[in-house]
């Protein structure tokens, strides 16, 4: 990469983004078949691409869950199961180059697209639920669509800066200051923005509606003083911090949090 860099920058930027942006899709195990299958499936196109969706339940009310970075739908597993299915319909998508949908890379506006389409074919969701990239995603769509139905919101180990992302592939594959103009030279003719736009504080800090943000303190993937930021931009948010629980956030004290605040039951703030 670093060589190319020097002879041919803009072939060196386009293979620096499709490697960033290549998520090593996570095969099914059986038992996440047998989850999954208990859904009512759906699948409809994005931009050509083809994205899988699930439904349980057929209540009134409508959650959303949008997985994070090499993960599924299979991620909601103990999160589908708390909640009633007869008072509320849950959906779930796999995104691009996820699960079982089709596409082979993942960037924050793509993900975004896939979300704004399908809340706008559903229709308003009371909450949607997201975690990890997911979270960075549906708040860049209530951003860039201020007007998109969504009720309330939960997220959760939401990373914070996309320049964080750049700085991590830099360090790892040790590429040259070259590289990395080249990378960021693409990146904005890709998507139509400079790295430093895309900020999880900045997003948040024009929602109005109801928020529960979660965040572990020892988050090795997603650090916690963006939490911390995220909800000083959100004035209607609450922020719930857990310790020693990681990035993953599927323990029963959050799942217990996260529900309370489906069902509009009063959260400490932490």
């Amino acid at each position: 990469m670093n060589i190319l860099s020097t002879i041919a920058p803009a072939m060196a930027g386009r293979r620096a983004f499709l490697i960033l942006c290549h998520p090593a899709r996570s095969p099914f195990k059986p038992h996440h078949n047998e989850f999954l299958d208990s859904s009512e499936k759906f699948n409809f196109y994005s931009k050509d691409i083809y994205i899988q969706g699930y439904k349980w339940g057929n209540g009134s009310k409508k959650i959303l869950f949008l997985h994070g970075w090499r993960s599924n739908s299979f991620y909601w597993k103990k999160y589908v199961e708390a909640v009633s299915l007869e008072d509320y319909t849950i959906y779930s998508i796999d995104a691009p180059g996820h699960g079982a949908s089709g596409g082979k890379i993942l960037y924050v506006p793509l993900y975004s697209e896939v979300i704004k389409q399908v809340i706008n074919s559903l229709g308003k969701m009371d909450t949607v639920i997201a975690h990890s990239m997911g979270s960075f995603s549906i708040l860049h769509a209530l951003y860039t669509s201020p007007g998109l139905s969504v009720d309330r919101l939960v997220i959760m180990a939401s990373p914070g800066k996309g320049s964080d992302f750049i700085t991590f592939f830099r360090d790892t594959l040790r590429l040259s200051d070259r590289s990395v103009k080249a990378l960021l030279d693409y990146f904005e003719e890709k998507l139509g923005e400079p790295i430093d736009f895309f900020s999880a504080p900045k997003f948040a800090s024009v929602l109005t509606i109801p928020g529960l943000i979660v965040h572990d303190k020892e988050d090795p993937e997603a650090p916690y003083n963006y939490a911390v930021q995220i909800h000083d931009s959100w004035r209607q948010s609450i922020l719930f911090t857990t310790s020693g629980l990681g990035h993953n956030l599927k323990s029963p004290i959050v799942v217990q949090e996260v529900c309370s605040f489906i069902e509009g039951i009063p959260i400490q703030n932490q």
